[in-house]
């Protein structure tokens, strides 16, 4: 039998820490909700620390990493950069459409409601396709800060 813990390496020392397993959806949920949402979501693995965990969604207003030892891994750092880059902007969305209706400045109330609800819409069609791309985009290795420098560790995905 192989041993998962190594004697040496004390239990709130992330170097422990060989592999990481997490969800894509977690990954993918907490990167759309710091997003769109106030208070920022992450990836959580708590002490002990061992040659295998599980990372699991967080979300917080205040980083109580110094308190609880815990490691956050940003959603952003276990999804490739360039699914990352692509996600869809709600901003943009709407500048995009205010610039299609200047042509049109006789618009009445209603008319705008229904364009803001198309907006909103495809807004939630392009997110819901960027999701499904990023849950397949998730990257094979990542790299944790302790406090003896970089440590490299595997990301399993589960599911």
């Amino acid at each position: 039998m192989v041993e998962d813990d190594d004697p040496s390496v004390d239990a709130d020392d992330p170097s422990a820490i060989r592999s990481i397993a997490l969800s894509p959806d977690d990954a993918v949920d907490a990167y759309a909700y710091s997003r769109e949402n106030p208070g920022e979501a992450v990836l959580r693995v708590t002490p002990p620390f061992h040659g295998r965990m599980r990372a699991r969604i967080h979300v917080y207003r205040v980083d109580d990493t110094e308190l609880t030892g815990a490691v956050h891994l940003s959603p952003a750092d276990v999804i490739a950069e360039d699914v990352v880059a692509e996600y869809p902007d709600l901003e943009s969305a709407r500048a995009e459409a205010d610039d299609d209706s200047d042509a049109d400045d006789d618009l009445d109330e209603a008319t705008d409601s229904e364009e803001a609800d198309r907006i909103r819409e495809r807004h939630a069609e392009a997110v819901e396709a960027w999701r499904e791309r990023a849950r397949e985009a998730i990257v094979q290795t990542v790299t944790l800060e302790t406090d003896d420098g970089s440590h490299r560790v595997e990301l399993k995905t589960l599911g």
